[in-house]
């Protein structure tokens, strides 16, 4: 991760944590092109873990980390987000493995990320 793709990073951890309680142990980000796409580890809460022996805990989980945090987003926009970035956030598009505890976020903004930061990897 270049040092806007950590600072993205933090920014993420810090609003899940604000809007849903507990923010993932570790985030990393990568910019490509419009995209941000975050790898998060450690997301569940111990209450959460525990509800996720059963499957009807899992399925709840899952909506909950998937459907439910779109909303958040939707409410409460990540202004932190697009100051740091400097481009408008659009959309998002959210999976976690409940079993593993491993979530993907891919934030989509008006800009080329990529190009603006000039990032590469690979």
């Amino acid at each position: 991760m270049n040092r806007m793709e950590a600072e993205f990073s933090n920014l993420v951890k810090a609003y899940r944590k604000k809007h849903m309680g507990k923010g993932p142990e570790r985030v990393t980000t990568t910019f490509c092109k419009s995209w941000a796409i975050c790898e998060m580890a450690g997301n569940l809460s111990p209450v959460e873990k525990f509800m996720a022996k059963t499957g009807d805990g899992r399925q709840m989980l899952r909506t909950a980390r998937t459907e439910m945090v779109k909303e958040i987003y939707k409410d409460h926009p990540p202004v932190e987000m697009e100051a740091l970035l400097g481009a408008k956030f659009i959309q998002l598009f959210v999976d976690i493995d409940i079993a593993q505890d491993i979530g993907m976020s891919v934030f989509v903004f008006d800009e080329d990320l990529e190009k603006k930061f000039g990032t590469r990897h690979g």
